[in-house]
């Protein structure tokens, strides 16, 4: 970390106070204020008008951060630039922050980490079966043959489709290239090229649908992606395949969804849904062919330490009149979650 600048720019926190607590150890929280002229005790969880703007300029975001609109930016004359210490910044940051240029940056990069470990980790157990087998061992507490209740168990040369070559998409296929897997990529922004740069073939997403034994999603929320996984797609997934989403819930058609893995026809592993959480009597909770977790593959409890440290960098960054490492461009946000 950079020494202390001369003088530090004026920053305050805007986030849930729990947020807070959980991002900052004493460590971070004394090299935070190194860099920056701040009160880390203090939180500001909404803009109100007792939220004092007038001399910020930079705000440290996270979960929990009041939208900018623009009569809160009126009142930061001064402010330059917000530093969000998480994922995405479309909950926050408007129009009108754009409009005013501040510069912003996001700990996205950071976050794609545990993310595309978390796919990887899914996408290795799926193929080998390992919560159904599981379940099986617990009830039957004895050896079965294992691989006539599945035959095609194992992840030796498995078609595995990543949608989207999204941050957490471009994560995932790095950490891929060891195994000996069939990659297929489906991203209407790529060529070929690119693809095979990144370790995939690029095909169109009817394609990686049918062709896979495990499609997994890293695809943006947009009115285009509403539901791409819907009835026809799900039901072009070969029998036995595994649909796996740590994205957003809206890419997929909930309903049919649970037609098709209540069926036992398919598999799914799921950590975001439509709605979130799932009603009490979804029939995805009792369904032997789904696992459920809820919205964990981002970064929880000691993997936030990742997103201060990234978010300390940046502040360094813009503290000593440098542009930062990691910005949000205005134009990437029609193609980012």
């Amino acid at each position: 970390m950079p020494t202390s600048p001369a003088r530090r720019p004026l920053a305050r926190l805007a986030m849930h106070r729990s947020v807070r607590d959980s991002l900052f150890t004493p460590d971070t929280t004394a090299r935070l204020v190194r860099l920056v002229a701040t009160h880390p005790g203090e939180v500001m969880e909404d803009f109100g008008e007792a939220a004092d703007l007038g001399s910020v300029e930079v705000l440290v975001t996270s979960w929990g951060c009041p939208p900018l609109e623009r009569d809160v930016l009126d009142r930061a004359p001064k402010l330059r630039a917000v530093v969000h210490i998480a994922g995405s910044v479309k909950h926050h940051i408007t129009d009108a922050c754009w409009e005013r240029g501040i510069a912003v940056s996001s700990a996205a990069e950071a976050n794609a980490v545990p993310v595309a470990e978390f796919t990887l980790a899914a996408i290795l157990f799926a193929h080998k079966r390992v919560w159904q087998i599981g379940r099986l061992y617990r009830e039957h507490r004895a050896f079965l043959p294992w691989t006539d209740h599945f035959p095609s168990v194992g992840n030796y040369r498995r078609t595995v489709g990543v949608v989207g070559a999204s941050l957490i998409g471009r994560r995932l296929l790095e950490l891929l290239r060891p195994f000996d897997f069939d990659v297929l990529l489906a991203d209407p922004y790529l060529d070929d090229a690119e693809a095979r740069s990144l370790g995939a073939r690029l095909v169109d997403l009817d394609t990686l649908v049918s062709a896979s034994d495990t499609v997994s999603l890293h695809a943006p929320s947009l009115p285009e992606t509403h539901h791409m996984m819907d009835g026809r797609r799900l039901g072009m997934l070969r029998d036995g395949a595994t649909l796996i989403n740590t994205a957003r819930g809206a890419l997929v058609d909930t309903d049919a969804l649970t037609r098709e893995v209540v069926s036992g026809r398919i598999h799914a592993v799921l950590d975001v849904s439509e709605p979130e959480p799932l009603p009490a009597n979804s029939a995805l909770y009792e369904s032997p062919g789904v696992l459920l977790t809820p919205h964990i593959a981002g970064s929880v409890g000691g993997e936030l330490a990742r997103l201060t440290e990234h978010a300390l960098a940046e502040l360094a960054r813009f503290a000593e009149g440098r542009p930062f490492a990691h910005p949000v461009r205005r134009a990437h946000l029609a193609r980012s979650a």
